[in-house]
């Protein structure tokens, strides 16, 4: 019994499970989706910030200097942002805030 434990332990560290970040009034980028009115009241700045910590805390080892200097990528394993394995709902946030970042003209 305890070998089984101990392996699904062993199973679980090895997967680089993502821990969910919450945002005050829009909920748990991996278990609610984000509207776009919600998110039509964040700045440039922040629609950034919370896109890209969906990738990070997923495993992207960021590109670009200006997402290295805010995120790092100290503990990163993945290179190919597609290669990101996001679930339903992080895949969806991110689709959802590139659209108002795009609509809005955000950089």
């Amino acid at each position: 019994m305890l070998r089984g434990f101990v392996l699904t332990l062993a199973l679980l560290a090895g997967t680089g499970a993502a821990m969910a970040n919450c945002y005050e009034g829009l909920g748990c980028d991996d278990s609610a989706y984000f509207s776009k009115p919600q998110l039509r009241q964040l700045s440039c700045q922040s629609l950034w910030e919370v896109r890209n910590m969906i990738y990070q805390q997923n495993g992207y080892c960021f590109q670009s200097d200006r997402a290295r200097k805010v995120f790092s990528n100290a503990g990163c394993w993945i290179n190919d942002q597609g290669a990101v394995k996001l679930n339903v709902y992080e895949r969806k946030n991110v689709a959802t805030i590139a659209e108002v970042e795009k609509s809005r003209g955000c950089n």
